[in-house]
C-alpha cells in the first residue's frame, strides 16, 4: 500500500506526517493582496471556497503598493489620480458586490491605510486565522466602512476570528515584521507585481485582478 494513500494509524507505526505531506503535494496558489485595494477585498472574500474546488492551497502574501506607487510618481491611488477611472471603479464595485452578495460602503478616506492590518497578516501570514482576519478587515473597511488603522478595531476583529490578539498585535510591530513586510514588496516588485490583487502561480505565472482569479486557478490544476 502507497504510504500516502493511506489514513490507517496501523499503516504509519512510526507516526509520520501524512497529512504535511499531502499538504506539501497540493498545488499552491500565492495571493498578493493590499488591504487598501478595492479589487482585493473581492478577491479575498472567493478564494478559498473557489480554491477549495478547485483542490489547490492559498497562500497568502499581504504586502503595500504605497512603495511601488511611490516609484511610478503617484502619491496616492490611481484611482484618485484620474477621476473617471475612479468613478467608473466605484460603480463597478457596488456592481459586483451586489453580484457575489457581498455588503458594500466606499470608505472615507480611500484609500485607507492599511499599514497595521498589513503587519498583523504578514506576521500571521502562516496562521490557521489569516484567511478569517483578511477576510474581517475587508469587510469592516469595503463593507462597513469603517477605519482599519484603528488599533481597536484590529483587535475586536482578531478576537472575533479566534486569533489570540494581543500577541498578533506585538507581533505586528516587531522589528522582523517591519523587515519582512519590506521584504515582501521588493519580492513582489522582482516578480512583476504592479497591482492588487496579483495571482501567482507555480513556475511564476502572474495573473492580476478579481476578474483572473478562475483563471489563475486553473492554471494552477494545469500545472500540478
Amino acid at each position: 500500500m502507497n504510504i500516502l494513500q493511506s489514513d490507517d494509524p496501523a499503516d504509519h507505526p512510526s507516526g509520520s506526517n501524512i497529512v504535511s505531506l499531502r499538504q506539501d503535494r497540493e498545488p499552491v496558489v500565492e495571493f498578493w493582496y493590499e488591504f487598501a485595494s478595492t479589487y482585493s477585498y473581492l478577491t479575498a472574500m472567493r478564494i478559498e471556497a473557489l480554491a477549495a474546488d478547485f483542490g489547490v492551497r492559498v497562500a497568502w502574501r499581504p504586502f503595500l503598493l504605497g512603495p511601488i506607487f511611490k516609484k511610478q510618481g503617484w502619491n496616492t491611488s490611481p484611482f484618485n489620480l484620474q477621476p473617471a477611472k475612479g468613478r467608473y471603479m466605484w460603480c463597478d464595485m457596488e456592481r459586483q458586490c451586489e453580484r457575489y452578495g457581498l455588503p458594500f460602503q466606499m470608505p472615507s478616506p480611500f484609500p485607507q491605510n492599511g499599514l497595521l492590518a498589513a503587519r498583523i497578516a504578514f506576521a500571521g501570514r502562516d496562521q490557521p486565522w489569516i484567511g478569517a482576519f483578511s477576510r474581517a478587515v475587508y469587510v469592516a473597511e469595503f463593507g462597513q466602512g469603517l477605519e482599519i488603522e484603528d488599533e481597536a478595531l484590529m483587535a475586536d476583529l482578531l478576537i472575533e476570528v479566534g486569533a489570540p490578539a494581543k500577541q498578533a498585535l506585538a507581533d505586528a510591530v516587531s522589528p522582523e515584521t517591519k523587515i519582512g513586510l519590506r521584504a515582501a514588496v521588493t519580492e513582489a516588485e522582482k516578480l512583476g507585481i504592479f497591482g492588487a490583487p496579483s495571482l501567482v502561480v507555480p513556475n511564476g505565472g502572474l495573473f492580476w485582478g478579481n476578474d483572473r482569479l478562475e483563471q489563475a486557478l486553473e492554471t494552477v490544476r494545469e500545472r500540478d
